[in-house]
């Protein structure tokens, strides 16, 4: 199903056009820009839309695509990290959100770094998802044998990225997803030739194996949870695990998922659903569900069938399937069992 949206753009400080969109209602959450970004993808693939529902429910979630990216401008007068920076810096006004969680995922957990650190009083949470604090090219003392395939990841990428038989696009799109289907490997590979030309992405490669954000790790301040998928073959698990180190206070919890991007179809995403809820929910809205819907939902959570619940409950079956309807769209969720985890996480069936 294709996702609306509506599209706006902002101007960065140096004049570059950035494209965003927003989706939800209630406390906002920002998503710092990585590459591979498209807005349009967003709209019409499944992956990007798991996190987009996640991350709507009782939120407003706002994301862009990063420039050079996607419907952002394509041809950028630079490519730096502090370039990155002020292009969140331009969305979050652009959008008029005074206070916000802020999402990083890949380069973009520094890029997040980076901004709560500069603006600690507009950050109230940061997540970061399969980040890095440092990268090949800026890690001391590092050995030239890294450095070597470094440098052959961006040759790779720049003759194969819209080949369709290359082989490194075929490797590229594994290291990324890990157990993908064949559907979520076309929908990767589609998105990597739409989202931006080889020599742009030739350019974020070389700019990520360049980030260092060790020392600004030291300076956040706000409350911090990172994630990582334990078989990260692209940015290793440890590297999670360090850069959670170096934030004070941060929780890490790592996910039990192959890949660089947690997929939907992974179990692991149940759990960073779950955990992300508890983490924000100090701010974001919990859905309202009435007396019925949460005794139905605590029931089937049970696992009672809809005879069994509405015999307990001295229910018709079909005024069971009514308030189970009801649950689910309150909590904005497509499935039963989607619907008892997330009122599980929100902590809706205590009692």
């Amino acid at each position: 199903m294709t996702l609306q949206q509506d599209i706006r753009f902002c101007t960065s400080a140096d004049g570059v056009k950035i494209a965003s969109t927003s989706t939800g209602t209630g406390f906002p959450v920002v998503r710092a820009g990585t590459w591979l970004s498209h807005l349009d993808c967003d709209a019409r693939h499944e992956e990007p839309q798991a996190y987009i529902r996640a991350l709507s429910r009782g939120f407003s979630f706002v994301r862009y695509d990063s420039r050079g990216c996607g419907l952002s401008d394509r041809k950028v007068p630079s490519l730096t990290f502090e370039d990155a920076v002020n292009d969140l810096e331009a969305v979050v006004a652009s959008r008029g959100v005074k206070k916000f969680a802020l999402l990083g995922m890949s380069m973009g957990a520094a890029i997040s770094v980076a901004y709560a650190v500069r603006h600690p009083d507009q950050v109230s949470h940061l997540i970061l998802l399969s980040g890095f604090a440092t990268s090949v090219f800026s890690t001391p003392n590092v050995s030239q044998k890294a450095i070597d395939e470094a440098e052959l990841v961006i040759k790779s990428a720049e003759v194969g990225w819209n080949s369709p038989r290359s082989i490194f696009r075929k490797l590229f799109v594994a290291q990324l997803l890990g157990n993908a289907t064949p559907e979520q490997q076309r929908e990767m590979e589609e998105r990597m030739q739409l989202s931006m030309t080889a020599e742009m992405a030739t350019a974020y490669l070389r700019k990520n194996f360049s980030i260092n954000v060790r020392d600004l790790c030291a300076q956040v301040n706000v409350p911090t949870l990172v994630f990582h998928c334990r078989k990260d073959e692209m940015i290793g698990f440890e590297q999670g695990r360090k850069m959670a180190s170096l934030i004070p206070g941060a929780r890490f919890v790592a996910l039990e998922a192959q890949g660089h991007i947690l997929l939907s179809t992974e179990p692991a995403m149940q759990v960073f659903e779950a955990e992300l809820g508890t983490f924000l929910g100090r701010t974001g809205p919990s859905p309202q569900l009435t007396l019925r819907q949460t005794e139905v939902l605590r029931a089937v959570a049970h696992g009672r069938t809809d005879k069994e619940v509405a015999k307990a409950l001295n229910l018709s079956p079909r005024t069971v399937e009514m308030h189970m309807s009801g649950a689910m769209k309150a909590l904005g969720c497509s499935t039963r069992a989607e619907a008892v985890h997330r009122a599980g996480a929100l902590s809706l069936l205590d009692g």
